[in-house]
């Protein structure tokens, strides 16, 4: 017989994916799990609520976490951010040397993400 799973499962479903769904071995382990959740949250907002987009997005951050260091996610993420306020210092966040650099590593890993999970 199957069950409707609703919304109020998904903490449940998601708190499985992660703890059984790692192809990428342990590294998402060293990503703090408001980390993981947000993203895989956010994943899921763009690509579904189902039971699909939850695995393949566990799956991308997995991946992600595997190649980049949670400090350099934690840069990308915040340069990502500021860049996006307003004002003419917003500028500073997409135009300096690390902000590129950090955002090139964290497209690379997105990118190999989406090869190997979607």
């Amino acid at each position: 017989m199957i069950r409707y799973v609703g919304f109020s499962s998904l903490p449940l479903l998601l708190t499985s994916a992660l703890a059984f769904a790692n192809p990428a071995g342990a590294a998402a382990s060293d990503y703090p799990t408001v980390t993981v959740v947000d993203y895989v949250l956010g994943c899921m907002q763009t690509n579904g609520q189902t039971r699909q987009a939850l695995e393949r997005c566990s799956c991308s951050i997995d991946v992600i976490a595997s190649i980049v260091p949670f400090e350099d996610y934690e840069r990308a993420e915040t340069f990502k951010s500021m860049s996006l306020t307003t004002g003419e210092r917003s500028g500073l966040f997409r135009e300096n040397a690390p902000a590129k650099a950090a955002s090139t590593e964290l497209k690379r890993a997105q990118a190999e993400a989406d090869i190997r999970c979607f």
